[in-house]
């Protein structure tokens, strides 16, 4: 595993404040968010020499439990983050 902790998670995208995004088949703006009380060191997608500290949350859908990362980039413009799958043999 890499030493890199941004690798931890993996970009969804950006989007401005309210605008739509799919993580795993859910927008988290229809949803309630819970606190994990952790943050997540992340790469912005477009600029990744750019790193910041972001929030994890998890939300309710279907049965199933979605965690994310998600913070504010710059002024209304939101990066999304799902973990990074672990490597498989």
């Amino acid at each position: 595993m890499s030493s890199d902790p941004t690798t931890q998670w993996v970009s969804v995208g950006v989007v401005l404040d309210g605008d739509p995004i799919d993580l795993d088949g859910v927008n988290p703006w229809n949803k309630s968010w819970t606190s994990l009380n952790e943050t997540a060191l992340v790469r912005h997608p477009s600029y990744p020499t750019q790193v910041h500290d972001v929030a994890t949350y998890t939300i309710e859908h279907e049965g199933r439990t979605i965690t994310f990362a998600a913070g504010e980039l710059s002024n209304q413009v939101w990066g999304f983050y799902l973990p990074s799958k672990p490597d498989t043999p």
